[in-house]
């Protein structure tokens, strides 16, 4: 999945525009290599382990039963 034009733009304006003293960037890739964050900023890395129910299918089959998505 990938970010379109107008998306990035978005995304670039909500978080210059957002009051805060940095930023988080934990998505799959590095967002400062596609739009100008003008905040101090930090990349992290992690790993899910799931721990118990619900775990994530159980989560995300439920929200596709609610919104009769499937």
């Amino acid at each position: 999945m990938g970010y379109g034009d107008q998306q990035l733009k978005d995304l670039e304006t909500t978080i210059n525009n957002t009051d805060c003293d940095s930023v988080i960037i934990a998505t799959p890739i590095d967002l400062n290599r596609i739009i100008k964050i003008k905040k101090p900023n930090t990349r992290v890395y992690y790993d899910l382990q799931e721990i118990g129910e619900p775990n994530l299918l159980e989560v995300i089959d439920e929200f596709v039963k609610k919104h009769k998505l499937k």
